[in-house]
């Protein structure tokens, strides 16, 4: 459901860090994302009309095996979301747009939720469960009267918007780090035709007026004196003034609604950790919420939601903080190097109620359950080529076997099971054979890995009957 008549036309959260890209590979739409956006292009400092040259802030890794993703994709966020709605359409789903909820009640069965159509008609509609995403003033988490707990961080006033310019290479991302009034930033967006405009009101008591200060003739006065640069603003597409503010709900599940998203969390722009913690919630919650619903899971497997990503949501208001002082001190460039922390993959859930380690103690840098699954090139049994990504998308569990194991009996339909045989084994006797050995290196020579639906390891141990007791519990389907 959304308020508007379509999604948010701005270009925002334009970078996808390389866990959202597999998150995006799982869904189907990576292939959209990638022909439609591009890589970060390298940044161009200047003095005045004076170019410093260039510099690269970001990360930028040769795909691996276990990774197949190594940088951030740039795509603006209006694309992102309208390639999502496609693929929804395709899977049947619906949004309906120019519908807002008015009211909101729940009790031990049911959540209740009162919409109000574009022609002002209104209608109840009745859900086992509601999910907020409706931003960092989230009338829903509003009208629960939740906790935001939080503050205003200490960072100029800013002026965000995207703007047609004439007059600027558009191959670049444009930085005037000591800009008079402060930092101006300007970059065009693969995938789109505006620059994407970040401007600093440092001057004590200055304050940008997204009213008069974003009408075409005002930015490009603007841009003229701080920039020096002769540039031609032929239109607004939108613009923002904005303080930035730190804030993360008290709780991310209040009975049978839940919080995700900037609903949950709200935190400084910088290193590109918004939009993809949110696709990171969604999907976290998702798989849960299709166990419980479609499976028969028992409905407490809801509660490790937040347990889950309520850690992670206090970890990104840190890193972004920590990034916007890093930013702030670095007068050089305006912006500070995007290291591989905000890449997303390092992120685990190794102290949740959903992770069992049976192995024992593992050495120090291995695979631990928690963790994010790896993924790595294998073959079937006909020799073609099939990556351990390939075994995990859908909506299923995996169970990846590596050494002479014996396997648990379990349905198909919510378990796929894999032996993984080492290179040169024979493919008839195993269901893929780890033709270079990446699999063995990035798992185990050993042991049993059962895969969430949402790519982390929840179970790793040596012995079978764990992987049956593990499903009984957590997938009603499996008992």
């Amino acid at each position: 459901m959304e308020r508007d008549g379509r999604a948010f036309p701005g270009t925002r959260g334009a970078g996808l860090q390389p866990r959202t890209q597999e998150i995006f590979e799982d869904l189907g739409v990576l292939g959209a994302i990638r022909a439609a956006g591009g890589t970060y292009p390298l940044m161009m400092r200047w003095d005045g009309a004076t170019p410093l040259g260039t510099v690269d802030i970001m990360e930028r890794n040769a795909p691996t095996p276990d990774r197949p993703y190594g940088e951030m994709w740039m795509l603006p966020q209006w694309r992102t979301v309208e390639i999502l709605h496609e693929r929804l359409e395709e899977l049947g789903g619906h949004v309906e747009f120019h519908t807002e909820q008015t009211a909101l009640a729940q009790d031990a069965h049911a959540v209740t939720a009162t919409v109000r159509r574009s022609d002002g008609a209104e209608e109840r509609i009745r859900a086992r469960y509601l999910v907020a995403a409706d931003g960092g003033s989230s009338t829903v988490r509003r009208g629960l009267g939740h906790g935001f707990t939080g503050a205003v961080l200490d960072a100029p006033p800013m002026l965000f918007g995207d703007v047609m310019i004439d007059g600027l290479d558009p191959d670049h991302w444009h930085v005037w780090p000591a800009a008079p009034g402060g930092l101006v930033s300007l970059c065009r967006v693969k995938g789109a035709e505006p620059f994407a405009l970040l401007v600093h009101f440092t001057a004590p008591g200055a304050q940008p007026d997204v009213g008069p200060d974003a009408a075409p003739q005002a930015v490009q006065q603007l841009l003229r004196h701080r920039t020096g640069h002769d540039l031609t603003v032929r239109e607004v597409r939108w613009a923002s003034a904005l303080r930035i503010r730190a804030a993360m709900a008290d709780r991310f599940r209040i009975d049978r609604v839940f919080l995700a998203g900037d609903a949950a969390h709200t935190h400084s722009p910088t290193g590109g950790q918004g939009l993809n913690t949110s696709v990171q919630d969604a999907y976290n919650l998702g798989w849960k919420l299709g166990a419980v619903l479609r499976h028969g899971a028992a409905p407490v497997l809801l509660d490790s939601y937040e347990a889950e990503r309520r850690p992670v949501a206090a970890d990104l208001l840190t890193r972004t903080t920590r990034i916007l002082g890093e930013d702030r001190r670095n007068t050089e460039a305006g912006f500070s190097r995007r290291g591989g922390d905000t890449h997303q993959l390092d992120l685990h859930y190794r102290d949740s109620p959903l992770t069992a380690e049976r192995r024992g103690t593992s050495p120090e840098g291995t695979l631990h359950a928690g963790d994010r699954a790896p993924d790595a090139p294998c073959a079937d049994r006909a020799g073609q080529p099939l990556r351990l990504f390939d075994v995990f998308r859908g909506p299923h569990f995996t169970l990846l076997a590596f050494g002479d194991a014996p396997l648990p009996r379990l349905p198909e339909d919510a378990v796929r099971v894999c032996r993984i045989g080492k290179p040169g084994s024979d493919p008839q006797t195993t269901d893929l054979t780890d033709t270079e050995g990446h699999a063995h290196r990035a798992y185990a020579d050993e042991g049993l890995f059962l895969v969430r639906p949402d790519g982390y390891v929840a179970l790793a141990t040596h012995d079978p009957a764990d992987a049956t007791t593990y499903l009984s519990e957590h997938h009603a389907d499996a008992r």
